[in-house]
C-alpha cells in the first residue's frame, strides 16, 4: 500500500503537490475567505468542505492519469478504465463521515467547484453524467475499498473521527448528491464561490499559500491622495471636498483636472478600478502602486492588475471559460470584461461576486464603449448595486442620455454625489485647435512642418492594419526621425516594453529625451492610447472617430497643465471619413466630424452639447438573452455556469491567442505564468479566416502558431498572411 506522500493532487509538471499538502493549503485559504468575505459563512463547515473536496483524487483513475500511467496491458483493461471520472464527485463518497444535516452545504461547495452540475460544455457535470453515462456512480467508486482508506487518512490527519465507509454508504451519498442537485433552485451559490476562491488561490500559490494569505483583504491606505498639500488650482477637482456621505459618485470633468485622485478619495474600502483598454490599466496600475508606496514604502500594497485577454481562453470550437480571479486584493485594476461573468454567469462568477461584495468600484470613462459593451456595463452597474457596492464614475464626455440612465440606476440604491466644473473653469481647459483634413495625402506635409519645429506627433488610426501600413510608410519617408508603433497585437512582453518606451522616451512630460525640444519624434497608434495614459504630445493627426473617443484622443496632446500652458493651443488634425467605417458606424463618424470646428479652438464648455447632438439617444444592444438576472429574478440554477462562446461572439472581445513560431517549443514546456508574456491577443473573428492554415496548440490558452519572425514582430506587431501551399 502506498503512503499519503505518494498520493498526488497535482502532477509533477505542476509541482507534484501531494493530496495532503493541497488539502492543507485549501483549508487554510477557506478559513480566511470565509471570515473576510462580507457574508455570514460557517467557517468550521467551510473547512470540512475544503478537506473533503479533493479526496476523490485518491481514486486510481485519477492517480493513473496524473502519474502518466495510461499504458494499458490489454484491450479489456483499456475498456475497463475508459470512463469519465470527476474527482470532486468521488470525493462526495466520504460524506458519511459528517452529520447528514451538513451534507447540503458541503455538496454546494464541492460538487461544482470545477464543473457546472448541468449543461457543462464537455458534458461532465453530475446531471450530465446521470443522463449520458449509465454506470457513473459505479465508476466513481470503482475499487472503493482499496483507495478510500487514503481519504480517511487525510480526514483523520485533520482530527476527524473516522470509520470505514462501506461501498453501499458511499453509493447512497452519491445518490443523495444527485437528487439534491436535481432539485436545485434558480439563483447563485455563495458557497460554491467560497470553495472556488480558496481552491484557486491555493492551487496558484501552493506551498506559499499561508504566507500569501497574510496580506489579503487589506483596506488600502489612500493618505497620499488625501494630503491637503496636493491641492492645486491647476487641478480644480483637488479643491473640491470629497468628504460626502452619499455612497455613489459621478464626476464630469476634462482630462487633466484630477478625476483619478478625486475618485480614489471617495473610496472607503477595497477598490476595483476599471478602465477600457489594456494600456490604460497598465498605466493606472503603475501609477496607483507608485503613489501608495510613497506613503507605505515597506509594505506590499497588494495592488493587482488584470487584462481582459488573460481572462478568456478560447479553443478552436470558440468555447471559452473565464478564469477565476484571486480574491482579496486591496486594489484591483482591470477592464469591465473581467467583471462580465457576474452578469453572464460564466465559470467562476460566484467567486467574483463574493470578492466584489461591499467594495468600492470605480468605473472610469464608461462612455467609451461600443453599444454592446455599453449594455454590458449598465448591467454590471445593476449587479454591483445588488452586491451593495459603492460606485464611483468618472468621465470627460458622457452623453446626457447615458448620464441620466446611470444616475437613475445609482439613485435606486442610495444618493449620488454629482460633481461638475463651472463654465469659467472649463474655459481654462481649452487647449486644442482643430484642423480638418479631407484625406491622408496631407499627412507628410504636416509632419514636415512639425519636425522642423522639433515637435512630438501622435498619429492614430482606427484599425491595427491601417496603423501598421502607415507606420511602415512613414518610417521610410522619415528614416531619421525616431518612431514607435503601439497597438493591441504585440506579444505581452513586447507590449509592456513598448508602453514603457512610450512613457520614458516619447512622452512630452519633461522626462524623456525629446522634451528638450532638440529632437522630433512620432508615434503611430490605435485606440489603445485614448484613455488614462499620462502622455503629452505637441500635435496629433487622427482618423475621425466617435466624438467622445476623439475628445479622449485629444487629451493626449497639450495635456500637461502649468501656469505657462494654460491659454496655449496646439493643433489636432482630423482626417475625414473615407472608405470602411469599421470598427465604428458611418453615421456616427459623419456627425462627429460635422460637430468639430474648422481651424478654431475647441471649446470645453461646448463639448456636452456637441456630444448630445451626436448621441441623442442611448444606443445599446440587446443582451437580455445572455443575462443570468433579468426582470428581478435569476435565470440560472445554483451550481451552474454558462459557456462563454455566445458572450465572446456578442462582445467581440480579444478572445483568441497567438504565439510566434519561435516561441512554440518554449510555450509547450513552460509554466502558465511564463506562457502569458509570449501570448498575442486577437479577436477570434479576425483569426477565424486563417484558423485552418495555422497550427493550434492544445496547451495553455490554445494559441495559434504564427510564422512571423521575432524581429518583424517587435517592429510591427502581429501580421497575418495567407500561407501558400506548394504541391
Amino acid at each position: 500500500m502506498k503512503t499519503l506522500d505518494d498520493i498526488l493532487a497535482k502532477s509533477k509538471d505542476f509541482g507534484g503537490t501531494t493530496l495532503l499538502e493541497h488539502t492543507h493549503h485549501v483549508a487554510s485559504a477557506i478559513e480566511v475567505f470565509a471570515e473576510k468575505y462580507q457574508l455570514d459563512f460557517d467557517k468550521s463547515l467551510a473547512v470540512k468542505a475544503a478537506i473533503i473536496h479533493d479526496l476523490g483524487k485518491a481514486h486510481f483513475h485519477f492517480q493513473r492519469k496524473i502519474n502518466n500511467e495510461i499504458c494499458y496491458k490489454s484491450m479489456k483493461e483499456k475498456a475497463d478504465w475508459n470512463y469519465t471520472h470527476r474527482h470532486e464527485i468521488s470525493s462526495l463518497g466520504f460524506l458519511p463521515v459528517f452529520p447528514k444535516y451538513e451534507w447540503n452545504s458541503i455538496i454546494d461547495m464541492v460538487v461544482g467547484h470545477h464543473k457546472s452540475i448541468e449543461n457543462d460544455q464537455r458534458q461532465k457535470g453530475i446531471l450530465d453524467l446521470e443522463e449520458n453515462e449509465r454506470f457513473w456512480i459505479r465508476n466513481h467508486l470503482k475499487e472503493w475499498e482499496i483507495w478510500s482508506p487514503y481519504g480517511l487518512l487525510v480526514l483523520e490527519h485533520f482530527g476527524f473521527k473516522v470509520r470505514p465507509i462501506s461501498l453501499a454508504e458511499a453509493e447512497e451519498a452519491l445518490q443523495y448528491t444527485l437528487e439534491y442537485c436535481e432539485n436545485k433552485k434558480w439563483g447563485w451559490s455563495p458557497l460554491r464561490g467560497l470553495l472556488m476562491s480558496a481552491d484557486h488561490f491555493a492551487s496558484a500559490f501552493s506551498h506559499k499559500t499561508i504566507m500569501a494569505l497574510n496580506d489579503l483583504f487589506a483596506i488600502p491606505n489612500l493618505s497620499f491622495y488625501k494630503n491637503p498639500e496636493r491641492g492645486s488650482d491647476l487641478y480644480p477637482l483637488s479643491k473640491i471636498n470629497s468628504d460626502d456621505n452619499r455612497p455613489h459618485t459621478i464626476v464630469v470633468a476634462p482630462t487633466g483636472s484630477g478625476k483619478t485622485d478625486f475618485l480614489l478619495k471617495r473610496c472607503n474600502g477595497r477598490i476595483f478600478y476599471t478602465l477600457p483598454f489594456q494600456a490604460s490599466i497598465n498605466a493606472m496600475f503603475q501609477r496607483i502602486k507608485h503613489d501608495i508606496e510613497i506613503e507605505n514604502p515597506n509594505i506590499d500594497t497588494k495592488v493587482r492588475v488584470l487584462h481582459a485577454t488573460s481572462a478568456l481562453l478560447v479553443k478552436s470550437n470558440k468555447e471559452a471559460e473565464c478564469l477565476q480571479h484571486f480574491g482579496g486584493s486591496a486594489i484591483k485594476v482591470l477592464t469591465p470584461h473581467q467583471l462580465a461573468g457576474i452578469i453572464f454567469g460564466t465559470s467562476g462568477f460566484e467567486s467574483t461576486m463574493l470578492d466584489l461584495h461591499g467594495t468600492d468600484v470605480i468605473l472610469d470613462e464608461i462612455h467609451t464603449y461600443s453599444e454592446i459593451s455599453r449594455s454590458m456595463v449598465l448591467e454590471i452597474v445593476r449587479t454591483l448595486l445588488r452586491l451593495d457596492c459603492r460606485i464611483h464614475i468618472g468621465t470627460a464626455t458622457m452623453p446626457s442620455v447615458l448620464y441620466n440612465e446611470v444616475l437613475s440606476l445609482l439613485k435606486e440604491k442610495g444618493d449620488v454625489y454629482e460633481v461638475k466644473l463651472a463654465d469659467e473653469i472649463l474655459d481654462s481647459f481649452d487647449r486644442h485647435i482643430v484642423e480638418k483634413m479631407e484625406d491622408k495625402t496631407q499627412i507628410d506635409e504636416i509632419l514636415n512642418t512639425a519636425f522642423e519645429k522639433k515637435e512630438k506627433v501622435l498619429i492614430i488610426f482606427n484599425t491595427v492594419k491601417k496603423a501598421q501600413k502607415e507606420f511602415k510608410r512613414l518610417t521610410e519617408s522619415f528614416p531619421d526621425v525616431p518612431a514607435l508603433l503601439i497597438h493591441s497585437r504585440f506579444r505581452r512582453c513586447d507590449r509592456i516594453e513598448i508602453e514603457n518606451r512610450l512613457k520614458s522616451e516619447f512622452n512630452g512630460d519633461g522626462s524623456d529625451q525629446f522634451s528638450n525640444g532638440l529632437m522630433p519624434c512620432f508615434v503611430v497608434s490605435t485606440q489603445v492610447v485614448e484613455v488614462s495614459l499620462d502622455i503629452s504630445f505637441d500635435r496629433m493627426i487622427t482618423e475621425v472617430a466617435p466624438l467622445d473617443a476623439l475628445i479622449q484622443r485629444f487629451g493626449r496632446v497639450n495635456r500637461k497643465r502649468t501656469k505657462e500652458t494654460i491659454g496655449k493651443y496646439k493643433p489636432v488634425h482630423v482626417i475625414q471619413f473615407d472608405g470602411n467605417a469599421l470598427p465604428y458606424k458611418f453615421d456616427v463618424l459623419k456627425d462627429s466630424f460635422n460637430q468639430l470646428p474648422k481651424g478654431e479652438v475647441l471649446k470645453e464648455r461646448s463639448l456636452q452639447s456637441k456630444i448630445d447632438n451626436v448621441f441623442p439617444t442611448l444606443d445599446t444592444k440587446e443582451i437580455d438573452v445572455h443575462l443570468i438576472f433579468h426582470n428581478g429574478k435569476y435565470r440560472i440554477k445554483e451550481l451552474c455556469s454558462k459557456p462563454s462562446s455566445a458572450i465572446v461572439d456578442a462582445l467581440e472581445i480579444e478572445s483568441a491567442t497567438c504565439i510566434l513560431e519561435c516561441d512554440r517549443e518554449k510555450y509547450l514546456v513552460c509554466q502558465w505564468s511564463d506562457r502569458i508574456p509570449l501570448e498575442i491577443p486577437i479577436s477570434f473573428k479576425t483569426i477565424s479566416r486563417y484558423k485552418n492554415q495555422y497550427e493550434q496548440l492544445e496547451k495553455g490558452s490554445f494559441p495559434f502558431v504564427i510564422p512571423q519572425s521575432e524581429a518583424e514582430h517587435q517592429k510591427y506587431g502581429l501580421e497575418l498572411v495567407e500561407l501558400t501551399n506548394f504541391l
